[in-house]
């Protein structure tokens, strides 16, 4: 990307973070519901759930990346928004691309993410959680996290665009927000219905979850990373080709 279009960029993902500003609600929802989610099943449900396990040590990794889906759901929303409200008329006659503001609102939606992980993570921290990687480890985990945030923040960019109305695009999201239910991240797989197994060991979010998990204890994670990876680049790939047709689709 030449330097006119990375400061278009950056300039766009300053606007969406304010456009967020302006909307406390939706912000300290996004914030809040992942960790009262991850307070819900440690607390109410904890107690009940054999994972082998202190239950909030299995839990955090799932409820890290739930965050993403939450905070993705807003990008979506946010990108029809635009769409719907003629701003981007007005960028067209600026000569502003399809990159610049998609990844502007990638961007955005990355920085409030992380902002989500460390909140969760503070929180986990509070009630028990005691990870026992070294440094690199939770590097590891945190740039697999970071991976998947980009990956479905560009899902979200697609969703939103292909949805006529900020509505529609919040409704577009509720399978980014489900999928970590029927996976690794609150009860083990084998405890599932049999039928349930095959879609729940080979879904992108048990690999990165079962990565996280065992790269923040300090356990040997295997190829199980490069898997988690492998899932994080396709997405992001399919939806970088989904998404600048779509843009182009709706703004001729």
């Amino acid at each position: 990307m030449t330097a006119a279009p990375f400061t278009t960029a950056r300039t766009m993902a300053g606007r969406s973070l304010r456009i967020s500003r302006r909307s406390p609600d939706a912000l300290v929802t996004g914030l809040a519901l992942p960790v009262l989610m991850m307070l819900i099943f440690v607390y109410f449900f904890g107690g009940s759930i054999d994972t082998g396990t202190d239950y909030v040590t299995y839990v955090v990794p799932g409820t890290i990346l739930l965050c993403a889906g939450f905070g993705a759901g807003s990008t979506a929303v946010s990108v029809a928004e635009d769409m719907k409200n003629g701003i981007i008329d007005r960028f067209r006659a600026a000569d502003i691309g399809a990159v610049p503001v998609l990844a502007g609102h990638v961007t955005a939606s990355v920085a409030r993410n992380l902002v989500s992980t460390v909140l969760v993570l503070g929180v986990a921290l509070a009630i028990g959680f005691r990870p026992s990687a070294g440094p690199a480890g939770h590097l590891a985990a945190l740039g697999l996290v970071a991976a998947w945030i980009v990956a479905i923040s560009w899902l979200a960019a697609a969703l939103g665009l292909l949805a006529r109305t900020p509505e529609a695009a919040s409704g577009l999201t509720f399978l980014m927000m489900f999928l970590p239910y029927p996976s690794s991240a609150f009860v083990r797989i084998e405890t599932m219905p049999a039928w349930l197994h095959g879609f729940a060991e080979h879904q992108p979010l048990t690999p990165l979850i079962e990565s996280v998990r065992d790269l923040l204890l300090g356990r040997a994670a295997g190829d199980t990373p490069w898997i988690a990876l492998a899932w994080c680049a396709a997405v992001t790939l399919l939806s970088l080709a989904l998404s600048l047709p779509l843009f182009r689709h709706r703004t001729r």
